[in-house]
This record gives structure tokens, sequence and C-alpha cells, in this order.
């Protein structure tokens, strides 16, 4: 069986810029999940604006539960990148060789996108329930990964799954933009190697940083409402929480997290954390695509290496006569 050399290298270089994203921004990353999971009338609440989430985890000397959940979510993370990435770059080279083309339009980036992002929802789901449990629980007091898995059903692993494939269509925009972008930045340049061996060409770690920026941004904004609803969805009860138990099971549903929103908070609820998400999503998504921009290369000499390795180990047989 012949490697997919280039789909690894994007799987790998994309997954260790997830993991390094995700611990570097991981303290805003809780103050915005605690921050949007929340639902109550602006009088009411108890965090009027993110910076009130950090407050209360200095004032209360829990400074350290800001990265509670943190191993949790960078196993979340790396898998989901790397799947993501593998998924992508796979179907996206399937496409290409099936059709002849030397490029890949909108309209079938978006497919290929979406179907790596079903395929990779649907394995990180508990994973990512529990990231997010272990983040809006009371600082102190956030169980385990396996604690918390345990303590409910299965189904209530994959609580937010429906969201979640709903949500596809955010990595789907962001990624889709990026690409387009990219294609055109590199338009034109040539390769300084060339044959199928030849390495990637690489965006500088600035212009990465830029298009990955503004291609997330767009994303974020155009499925808010829905990344409310997923938070609120898969976030731990709380001890302030007065809600009863009927409504507690309402807003586990999506159906129900929508008419919470709208009865309590109005149309504006909907886009209540807004600004923190888009500083968050797209810190997040800039860095990964850097470090995922700078460590191609490297990655692809190593898979190299590796297919090389293997094809030395495992030579083909030859037919006797």
């Amino acid at each position: 069986m012949q490697l997919d050399l280039e789909s690894l290298s994007e799987a790998t270089s994309g997954a260790i810029g997830s993991l390094v994203s995700t611990t570097v921004l991981y303290p805003l990353d809780t103050c915005k999940t605690k921050y949007q999971a929340e639902v109550q009338a602006h009088q009411h609440r108890k965090y009027r604006n993110i910076s009130d989430v950090l407050w209360e985890a200095i004032s209360t000397r829990q400074v350290l539960s800001l990265y509670q959940g943190l191993g949790t979510k960078n196993v979340q993370s790396f898998i989901s990148s790397f799947l993501y990435f593998y998924g992508y770059s796979y179907f996206r080279r399937l496409y290409l060789n099936k059709t002849g083309k030397k490029t890949i339009g909108t309209k079938a980036n978006l497919l290929v996108a979406t179907a790596a992002g079903v395929c990779t929802i649907v394995v990180t789901q508990p994973l990512d329930t529990a990231a997010s449990r272990m983040q809006t629980s009371e600082f102190g007091k956030s169980k385990g990964f396996w604690k918390i898995l345990s303590e409910g059903t299965w189904s209530e692993a994959f609580d937010g799954l429906g969201i979640s494939l709903i949500l596809t269509s955010n990595p789907t925009i962001q990624y889709t933009a990026f690409d387009q972008l990219k294609q055109r930045l590199l338009k034109g340049k040539v390769s300084k190697k060339i044959g199928p061996k030849s390495s990637p060409e690489a965006l500088s770690a600035l212009s990465a940083f830029m298009l990955g920026a503004a291609s997330k941004c767009v994303a974020t904004c155009l499925t808010y409402p829905a990344i409310r609803c997923k938070v609120m969805i898969q976030a731990a009860e709380s001890d302030d929480n007065q809600s009863t138990e009927a409504e507690r099971k309402e807003q586990r549903t999506i159906s129900g997290a929508l008419r919470t929103i709208w009865r309590r908070e109005g149309l504006m609820g909907f886009f209540n954390g807004l600004q923190a998400q888009i500083l968050k999503t797209v810190l997040s998504a800039a860095l990964l695509l850097m470090v995922k921009e700078k460590i191609t290369k490297t990655s692809w000499i190593l898979m190299l290496m590796i297919g090389r390795y293997l094809s030395a180990a495992n030579p083909p047989k030859l037919k006797s006569a």
C-alpha cells in the first residue's frame, strides 16, 4: 500500500499548529467559553464582559483553573486537526486526480472541506463535549475526562453533535477562503524544485497569519449564532443556575437553546460575546496556519524519509518465471 505522503505532511503540520495555538490561547478560550455559556438578562448577568471572568479567577486565587481541561482540549485539537487536514488534503487530491484539473474551484473546495469536517466531528465529539464542560465548570471544581463521561449516558457524550455538524460550515468557509487566497497569492510563483517529489510552496509567516485571520473572521461572523448555541448545549451546570430541570433539559437541544436565548436576551443575544469569539478564533486560526505553513516543508522532508525507509525495509518481491 502506497503512503499518501502529501496528505500525511499536511495533517502532521496542521495538527502541530493546532496544538500550539490551543495551548497559547487557552486561558482566553476558557474566559470566552464561560462568558458565552451564561444566558441571563443583562441586569442579572454574573459576567458583564469577558474581563469579569478573568477577574473572578484572580480574586478567588484560581488562576490555574483557567487551564482546566487543557489536556483534553489538546488531545481533541490534535486529533481533530490531524483528521481534518488529512481528509481535506486526501479528498482534494482525489478530486484533482479524477477530474484531471490543476486547481480546485470554490464549490468543489466547499464540498471537500465539508466532507473532511463531518468525518472529523463524528470521531472527536465526546472529547469536545468533555472539554467544554471542564471549561464551563466552576473554577476549582472541574472534573476529569473519564468522570464527566462516566456520570452521563453515552448519548450525552455526543451533546451538540447536530449543531457541530452544522458548524462544519465554519472551517469549510475558513479553509476554503484561505486556500483560494493562498492560490492567488502564490499564482505565478514557480517552485525551485520540479517533479512529483518537490516540496509544496509555503507562504511567509506574515502572509499566512494575515490570510488566516481574515478568513476566520469572515467564517466566525457568519456562524456565530450556532457557535453560541453549541456552547450552551455542552456547558456544565452552574451552581448559580436558577433554571428548572425542564428548562435545563430544553437547553440541551438546538431549538431549546435558540428559544432560551430569544426569551432571555432577545435578538442581540445571538451575538452576545461575538467580539471575544472573533478575538480568540482569529488569533487561534492565524497562529495555527502560520505554524502549519512554516513546518510544512519540514514535515514533507520527514515523510519522504519515512517513505524511503519503509520502501527499503519492504522491497517489492520479484515474480518467479
